[in-house]
C-alpha cells in the first residue's frame, strides 16, 4: 500500500530514492538532487506564474529554489483527494545567522538583487498576484481598531493583572505613533515604481548559504506589492534578534541601497513600515485572543 507522498511522486519523472518528513513537508532524495514535496493551497494559475517567475530569476543569475513540473508539465500535482502539491528544490546549507552581521548583510544584498532582476520581467503580471494599492493602509487601520478593542477590554477590567497594567501605561504613546504613521500613509500617493515582485516572507529562515551561493527559498507568500515590504520585514526581524540595534538597521538599509538604489517614495514607505508599532500590536493582539488565566512572561 503506497502512502500519500509516494502516490503523488509517481506523477513526476524522477527516480525517488527515499522520502522523510521535514518541516515543510517531505524531503525527497532523487536522481536529480534533493527535493521538497509540500501541500499547496493556491490555484494552479498562481503556481504556474510562480514557476515561470522563479525560472526567470534563475536564468538571470538569482539563486532561488525552482518548482519541478510533473510528467505532464503541470506546476502542481493533484492527489486523488483533490489535495494540491508542489515539488521544489531542496537547497542544503545553513540558514542566515541572526548573530552574524556578514550573514545579514549578504542576505540583504541577495534580496536587492532579486528585486533588481524581477524588475526586468517583461511579461504581464496577472491581477491575482497584485495586492490592492491601499492594502497596507487597510491593514494599519485594522490594527488600530484591534488595539482600541484591547484598550476597552483592559479598561473595563476591575482588577488588572501585570500585563494589563503595563499595557495601560504605554498604550497612549504607542497609539499616538500608530495614528501618526497611519495618517502619513493616508497622505502618501502610491507610485507604480514602488511596486514589484516581492518574496512575501523574507526572513532568516528563507535565506540559505549553500555550496552554490546565497539562495532564497520558500516563495509561498509571493505577491506584486510594495517592494520595500521585504526589506522592512527583514530589518524588523534582525533588529528584534539584536536588541533593536539601530546601527544594524541602518547598515542593512545601506547594504540594500548599494545594490539597488531606493527612491524617495521607497524610503518613505520603509519609514512607514518600520515606524508603525507592529510589535506592540502583535503582543496586545496575542494577549487579547489567548487564555487569560495564565499570563505569558514573554508578553509582559
Amino acid at each position: 500500500m503506497y502512502n500519500r507522498p509516494e502516490q503523488v511522486l509517481e506523477k513526476y519523472e524522477l527516480e525517488i530514492k527515499s522520502t522523510s518528513k521535514c518541516r515543510e513537508g517531505y524531503l525527497c532524495e532523487t536522481n536529480q538532487g534533493p527535493k521538497i514535496l509540500k501541500e499547496y493551497l493556491g490555484s494552479r494559475e498562481r503556481a504556474a506564474f510562480l514557476m515561470e517567475m522563479l525560472d526567470f530569476l534563475w536564468e538571470h543569475g538569482v539563486n532561488v529554489e525552482r518548482i519541478v513540473p510533473t510528467g505532464e508539465n503541470e506546476p502542481i500535482a493533484l492527489h486523488e483527494e483533490e489535495t494540491r502539491y508542489l515539488l521544489t528544490d531542496a537547497i542544503p546549507g545553513a540558514e542566515c545567522d541572526t548573530r552574524n552581521r556578514n550573514d545579514m548583510i549578504t542576505a540583504v544584498h541577495a534580496l536587492a538583487k532579486l528585486h533588481n532582476v524581477a524588475e526586468q520581467y517583461e511579461n504581464e503580471v496577472p491581477e491575482f498576484v497584485k495586492t490592492s494599492r491601499d492594502s497596507l493602509l487597510l491593514l494599519y487601520e485594522k490594527h488600530n481598531r484591534e488595539l482600541n478593542k484591547v484598550k476597552n477590554y483592559v479598561r473595563n477590567r476591575k482588577k488588572k493583572n501585570d500585563f494589563e497594567s503595563l499595557f495601560s501605561g504605554c498604550y497612549g504613546a504607542f497609539m499616538d505613533k500608530a495614528f501618526r504613521v497611519t495618517e502619513l500613509l493616508q497622505q502618501t500617493e502610491p507610485q507604480e515604481e514602488s511596486f514589484g515582485f516581492c518574496h512575501g516572507e523574507f526572513n532568516q529562515h528563507n535565506v540559505i548559504f549553500s555550496r552554490r551561493g546565497t539562495a532564497i527559498v520558500y516563495f509561498d507568500h509571493f505577491s506584486y506589492h510594495i517592494r520595500v515590504s521585504d526589506l522592512a520585514n527583514f530589518i524588523r526581524k534582525m533588529m528584534e534578534k539584536n536588541n533593536w540595534n539601530r546601527e544594524l538597521g541602518m547598515a542593512l538599509i545601506l547594504a540594500y541601497h548599494q545594490e539597488r538604489k531606493l527612491s524617495d517614495q521607497e524610503m518613505r514607505y520603509l519609514y512607514i513600515y518600520l515606524a508603525y508599532p507592529e510589535k506592540f500590536w502583535k503582543v496586545a493582539n496575542h494577549y487579547y485572543n489567548s487564555h487569560k488565566a495564565w499570563i505569558s512572561e514573554r508578553n509582559i
